[in-house]
């Protein structure tokens, strides 16, 4: 049986508006709590077994975060980093879905 989700790391080119949503619903793997891309995964929450319908149904936001951003600032040219761990909600998600 293929996993019910996974954690991917994306790595950007451009930062266009929603490009990791509409590429990753394109491929047939939406992000969780995607409202606008990945609704028809709703549907397969209903299919889910307790305790994790509720985790994942639970989840009120995307799936998403941005553990590490970095660019060039345009008017010095030095190199900007900033890096943020997996906010509460998050990570709470993540050690749910690790135990199915």
């Amino acid at each position: 049986q293929p996993p019910l989700a996974s954690l991917m790391e994306c790595r950007l080119e451009t930062g266009r508006t929603h490009q990791i949503r509409v590429h990753m619903a394109h491929i047939g793997h939406p992000l969780l709590g995607d409202d606008d891309y990945g609704s028809g995964f709703k549907t397969k929450i209903n299919r889910l077994e307790e305790p994790i319908k509720s985790l994942v149904g639970g989840f009120t936001r995307q799936a998403l975060h941005a553990g590490l951003l970095a660019f060039e600032h345009p008017a010095s040219g030095e190199t900007l980093r900033f890096e943020s761990p997996y906010p509460d909600d998050f990570a709470n998600l993540l050690s749910g879905l690790q135990k199915f």
